[in-house]
């Protein structure tokens, strides 16, 4: 069966989404789809790497491809909620105090380093990813819309970093890694430059508001009964002996980000296959301590997942 007009219309733009940034993050298409993905699912994305390996040229770069407004915030030791959420400030002209808004006011926002920054600038940004809102001086406001946080944390064997805590992991819909390319792809690297430069150059692919129509198409994903029954034995299935079992907050993570990766397959229901494609990325960090690697996240995700067979 072909897939529906606004199905077919999506991948393709999507095609040409995922062309360009694979243009700009070399050999690392697969890592590039799930941060897609998580963009498409409305979810926040952690990115834990050693410096240098290109994080912040995939956020420029998503941001550029997407029309994003785009702003880096680098999170020191010393970075206050007011450098982040913005203060208010006596404008003598006026007579009264003005609000300048902060860098989180923006439609991509990359915190950088966040495993640095004090606990309060981190719960600062906890509600900001949760309620799309900030509170400063007793007044409520909203965020753009799209909103959309990446964070990045270096390897916790490193100076000056400290473990997020668990309720700060669970509000990344997922945590990837890039990882050092391979072979060819760094040859293509070291032959073309530094990829920041370009991504500065990259032109929008679609706009913010073809974004929010991507995001409205996902919620129209079929998912069946069978694979909601799947996606609940997983989920039981966390809670047989593991230090932090899943919560139904995870499972709904699941099931956006396993939409988002049946629209990027040109269909218009969930699989199976959707489900454990996305499955590592979601559940990984969810499931272990917070001082644990990537790589212990992904056995443990692994470890539930063959405990239950796929309808």
């Amino acid at each position: 069966m072909s897939p529906s007009p606004h199905i077919a219309t999506a991948q393709k733009l999507l095609n040409e989404i995922h062309a360009q940034l694979d243009s700009i993050v070399l050999g690392k298409s697969g890592v590039t789809r799930l941060a897609v993905t998580c963009l498409l699912a409305r979810g926040h994305l952690l990115i834990e790497d050693a410096p240098g390996l290109g994080k912040s040229t995939l956020a420029l770069a998503l941001a550029k491809t997407f029309g994003l407004g785009f702003n880096k915030v680098p999170c020191t030791n010393d970075l206050l909620p007011s450098d982040l959420l913005g203060l208010s400030v006596w404008d003598a002209n006026t007579r009264e105090m003005r609000f300048t808004p902060g860098p989180i006011f923006t439609q991509l926002l990359l915190a950088d380093e966040l495993n640095r920054a004090p606990s309060k600038t981190q719960s600062a940004l906890l509600e900001a990813m949760e309620e799309h809102q900030v509170s400063v001086d007793g007044q409520t406001r909203a965020l753009p819309d799209p909103f959309f946080v990446i964070a990045t944390q270096n390897p916790l064997d490193q100076v000056g970093v400290s473990p997020l805590p668990e309720s700060q992991l669970d509000r990344f819909m997922m945590r990837l890694t890039l990882g050092f390319p391979d072979a060819s792809a760094e040859i293509a690297l070291l032959r073309s430059g530094d990829r920041r430069g370009t991504a500065i150059e990259l032109q929008p692919v679609v706009a913010a508001e073809a974004l929010l129509r991507l995001q409205a198409v996902i919620e129209r994903i079929h998912v069946a009964d069978a694979v909601l029954i799947y996606v609940q034995q997983l989920l039981a299935a966390s809670r047989t002996g593991a230090t932090r079992p899943l919560s139904p907050r995870a499972g709904l993570a699941l099931l956006r980000a396993a939409r988002a990766e049946a629209l990027q397959s040109g269909r218009d229901h969930v699989l199976p296959d959707d489900v454990q494609q996305v499955w590592a990325a979601v559940v990984g960090h969810r499931l272990g301590q917070s001082h644990d690697s990537l790589g212990k996240g992904a056995q443990l995700a692994q470890a539930v997942l063959t405990t239950v067979t796929a309808p």
